[in-house]
């Protein structure tokens, strides 16, 4: 049979040798474990573009343990915790947010614990490396079996850190909308569904066209199903696959770069 399942995301960087040494960690508590690196190229302290990672992610994983250390606030006052959802998943990692909206997605949170119980971490904890001495342990014997009240005390999900992301609302004929993340391409996922936008022209098709506005300036693009139907250099809406929401994108170039947008920019759009 399949050992124990564990994903797991950092923000350390691809040539960094913590995530090996935290895989280690939990190989050694675990050893028939199936661990999933996720990314660990997150960008450095983005608790935020880690949530919506997990959260884009977490449909299409297996019902296991989550493991994200993404944790500027490491060392400090700040509680790790441990998540028990709905769907039978358990998330670990810091009470910043990046836990919630994913939790929340799989149906939501019905138990959350403090991790307060030193049996299940390393014997020795530094102040700085808290996803190697506490997290991958505690995440690996919970994935082991050990019972999640084992974790430590309980808390009050409704006391936990929220990670709100930017919503789209149809208002004055338009969908003012933000930027929930921008990935590797500088491709920019926004707030809002495709439907959003068919209820401002009715039914979608290839080249419907739309004004896109960023700050004062307005550009004319097209709705399109994917990037190469429109030559490159060009910008377009799409449906982006990842997240299953609005994209705006310059095919084969950076809409990023090209309107000037990062995370929780405001974009409106209204038919052209």
């Amino acid at each position: 049979m399949a050992g124990p399942f564990i994903s797991f995301m950092t923000d350390f960087g691809g040539a960094a040798t913590a995530p090996a040494v935290c895989r280690g960690v939990m190989l050694d508590v675990a050893p028939a474990a199936r661990i999933v690196d996720l990314t660990h190229d997150v960008r450095p302290f983005a608790v935020r573009d880690g949530g919506f990672l997990l959260w884009s992610a977490i449909p299409y994983l297996p019902v296991g343990v989550h493991l994200v250390v993404i944790d500027p606030g490491v060392g400090t006052e700040r509680r790790g915790v441990a998540l028990w959802v709905a769907r039978g998943d358990m998330f670990v990692g810091p009470d910043n947010g990046v836990l919630r909206p994913a939790a929340e997605r799989l149906g939501g949170i019905v138990e959350a614990r403090a991790l307060t119980n030193p049996r299940l971490w390393r014997n020795e904890v530094s102040s700085t490396f808290h996803g190697r001495d506490v997290f991958a342990p505690v995440a690996a014997h919970l994935a082991s079996g050990t019972a999640f009240g084992e974790a430590g005390d309980v808390i009050d999900a409704a006391e936990l850190v929220p990670l709100p992301f930017p919503t789209a609302t149809l208002a004055d004929g338009a969908l003012e909308t933000g930027v929930l993340f921008v990935d590797t391409f500088g491709n920019c996922r926004l707030a809002g569904d495709v439907d959003d936008l068919a209820a401002l022209v009715g039914e979608l098709e290839s080249g419907t066209p739309f004004a896109v506005r960023v700050g004062l300036d307005e550009t004319t693009l097209t709705w399109e199903p994917t990037f190469g139907r429109v030559p490159p250099g060009t910008p377009l809406l799409y449906r982006d696959a990842d997240y299953a929401g609005l994209g705006l994108a310059v095919n084969q170039g950076s809409a990023a770069e090209r309107f000037g947008l990062a995370a929780d920019a405001p974009v409106r759009i209204r038919p052209a």
